[in-house]
């Protein structure tokens, strides 16, 4: 365990205040994020969520702490605009393609991992299905009905929130009075078979035209979409654990929806910290797919959405999420993905020339402390916008000391080196995957302009072969003539 690890605050959404991070489990985690319902490719903003509680993972696992991660799939009894009424999303997609629900859910869940994966994003230590979890979540609403805070109507069970409320406080997540939901609903009041517009979906009975259905007490049906993650973050995490996250919107009211479900049959709080990312935007407005403003990772790794000047790679796009707080808004454009291209690039520059310093025998500097800003910033709710700031700073030094301005001794380039790697590529899950990736197309075009060199002088135009050799020096490449052919070399 790190010596700092004890120095962690994290912002609980439940206080909405900074909170010392204490485990319940003295160096072990429980950590539950809600995963995607696979219907369509992940978009932008779902990524940006789950780079953040990757961050998040990373560092827990970097200061000592064994985490568990459990991150779910939702692969039936999501319906249309989180509601309890309408099309199962899955099952609608499936409709449309005419293909099979479970082939729509696999064809994204590949989707989704592939995206995860290019992210250079970990994988969760259990990724439990809804479908996988139907007994679980059957067993759950027979406990809320026996507790007498749920009601059984025509095959669906719903959840009695006032009732709950009564002796708990339906709302302590978001903020949101039971008085003022009640007053703005009750015109709906009597359009569906709830007692109150309020109340929430544990079990609904499906309609005859409802492919996803297994049998229970109550009839054919399936499970309500809040419900499933109460069931599978339980099972793998405990009656209570330490952190829950998931991207803002889903405080109100999934969120909301598990505490009282967990708080009804376990009488205790689930989780102790609750964290949310917050949305993506692009050119200052909402992402949505009716309006047309919105890129796919895709679009993004080939450039061939129209609101893109470039492709941008997977390795940019993390490191333009990370140098914004998860916490705060954060929009997406082109000319923001190229800001950030500069800056990875600069700073994946400087952590290179780290392995070829030159050595002194006394330091001008004291390294612990460029080393200690790196953990006050991630202790303070995980700020990596500062810790990147920070490590320009190390990219600064490391310019001094070539330039024989500063000093370091073997010891202390060696901390730094190990320091500087660790929250690179560890915590902040960076690669050197872009760089590899403009290599690639640098040798193919360079290769292209040799071949012309070489034709130029096949042809004694030495004119052209010159011009070419000294444009490429002017600008950085230098060919260089062997037995073996042309090469070239960066002189900078």
């Amino acid at each position: 365990m790190h010596k700092t690890a004890s120095s962690l605050h994290i912002f609980n959404s439940l206080s909405g205040q900074k909170e010392p991070f204490a485990p319940i489990e003295n160096e072990q985690v429980g950590m539950y994020v809600c995963g995607p319902t696979v219907y369509s490719n992940v978009h932008l903003g779902n990524c940006r969520t789950f780079i953040s509680f990757d961050l998040v993972y990373r560092y827990l696992k970097h200061l000592g702490y064994s985490v568990r991660y459990v991150r779910n799939i939702t692969d039936a009894g999501h319906l249309e605009n989180d509601a309890d009424e309408g099309e199962d999303r899955i099952s609608k997609k499936a409709r449309v393609e005419q293909i099979e629900p479970m082939e729509v859910v696999q064809k994204y869940t590949v989707d989704f991992h592939q995206t995860l994966a290019a992210f250079n994003t970990l994988a969760p230590n259990i990724e439990p299905t809804a479908t996988g979890h139907i007994i679980e979540q059957i067993e759950i609403v027979k406990r809320i009905l026996k507790a007498g805070f749920a009601y059984e109507i025509n095959g669906s069970v719903y959840f009695d929130v006032e009732k709950y409320n009564a002796s708990n406080h339906y709302g302590i997540l978001s903020g949101r009075k039971l008085e003022d939901m009640i007053h703005n609903t009750r015109v709906l009041s009597g359009q569906n078979e709830k007692r109150a517009p309020q109340d929430f979906a544990l079990w609904k009975k499906a309609e005859p035209q409802h492919i996803m259905r297994w049998p229970s007490p109550w009839g054919d049906g399936f499970p309500g979409w809040h419900l499933e993650c109460t069931a599978m973050s339980t099972k793998y995490l405990g009656e209570q654990f330490d952190i829950h996250g998931g991207g803002m919107d889903l405080k109100f009211p999934h969120h909301e929806c598990e505490i009282a479900q967990a708080q009804a049959i376990n009488h205790k709080s689930p989780v102790n910290t609750w964290m949310h990312a917050n949305m993506l935007t692009l050119n200052g407005k909402k992402m949505a797919k009716s309006t047309g403003n919105n890129i796919l990772p895709n679009e993004l790794f080939k450039g061939s959405n129209p609101a893109l000047s470039k492709a941008f790679s997977p390795d940019v796009t993390r490191f333009f999420m990370l140098q914004a707080h998860y916490r705060s808004v954060l929009d997406l454009s082109s000319d923001a993905l190229e800001a950030a291209e500069k800056g990875y690039k600069r700073l994946i520059k400087g952590v290179e020339l780290l392995s070829d310093l030159p050595e002194s025998k006394k330091s001008s500097v004291v390294i612990d402390e460029y080393i200690d800003s790196f953990y006050n910033a991630m202790n303070d709710d995980f700020n990596s916008p500062i810790l990147i700031a920070q490590l320009f700073e190390i990219v600064k030094l490391v310019n001094r000391i070539q330039q024989g301005e500063e000093t370091l001794t073997s010891t202390d380039i060696e901390k730094m080196q190990n320091a500087v790697h660790s929250f690179v590529f560890d915590v902040l899950g960076l690669t050197l995957a872009s760089k590899k990736d403009d290599n690639e197309y640098l040798d193919k075009a360079i290769s292209v302009l040799i071949e012309l060199r070489n034709d130029a002088r096949s042809n004694k135009d030495f004119d052209t072969s010159d011009r070419i050799r000294d444009e490429l020096l002017a600008k950085g490449i230098q060919l260089k003539d062997g037995k073996e052919g042309t090469t070239y070399s960066l002189s900078s």
